[in-house]
């Protein structure tokens, strides 16, 4: 019974890091306590890849009745 009780808590002080990490989309061996990114430049950084991904579909959606025009 002591074995299990340090197993469970010797788990919980090496799971409870990683599932912060795994839970952040970050490296799971990095600080799990590591300040995060500014929410001005994720933001930014989140419009960015939209924006492009918007950019390519509407250049794929209208490439038919481009090539139609020439």
């Amino acid at each position: 019974m002591k074995k299990l009780f340090i197993g469970l808590i010797i788990g919980l002080i090496v799971g409870f890091p990683l599932g912060i990490n795994f839970g952040k989309d970050v490296p799971l061996l990095s600080n799990p306590f590591a300040a995060k990114p500014d929410l001005a430049e994720r933001v930014k950084e989140r419009t960015g890849e939209v924006l492009q991904e918007t950019k390519e579909a509407i250049h794929d959606a209208t490439k038919p009745v481009q090539e139609k025009m020439k």
